[in-house]
């Protein structure tokens, strides 16, 4: 089995790591260190990284000055709680960068919202098997 470890830069570990727990409805905890955390799936399974920007030199997360966060990135979750999902995504935004929608191509309801560094986020409804 293969698995990627998507990994982005934040302002703020302890931050985004609670607005992301939150999200998906998960209990509350810290991050490992205070420079990088890991949101993990029940079964243990890493669903996104958390990487404050400057921390350990890597040269595409020094700073977001370099570029836009997120600018070509789309961060995707698929979800086996979608009609809880969005009560807990309205509570964390202003406003969603999309309404709950049918998206064409998968068949299932999805809406966006930006997370506290801008990136963009999608939350998809997992197919109903």
């Amino acid at each position: 089995m293969k698995r990627t470890w998507t990994i982005i830069g934040v302002g703020n570990v302890a931050g985004s790591f609670k607005w992301y727990q939150s999200l998906f409805g998960q209990p509350e905890a810290r991050p490992a260190h205070d420079d990088f955390g890991q949101i993990l799936d029940s079964d243990g399974t890493v669903l996104l990284c958390l990487h404050e920007w400057g921390a350990h030199e890597h040269p595409s997360l020094m700073s977001p000055d370099h570029g836009k966060p997120g600018n070509g990135l789309l961060l995707f979750f698929r979800v086996d709680d979608f009609d809880m999902a969005l009560p807990r995504a309205r509570a964390l935004v202003a406003r969603l960068e999309e309404e709950p929608h049918l998206n064409p191509n998968t068949e299932t309801p999805e809406f966006s919202l930006r997370d506290p560094d801008g990136y963009y986020v999608t939350i998809s409804a997992l197919p109903v098997a």
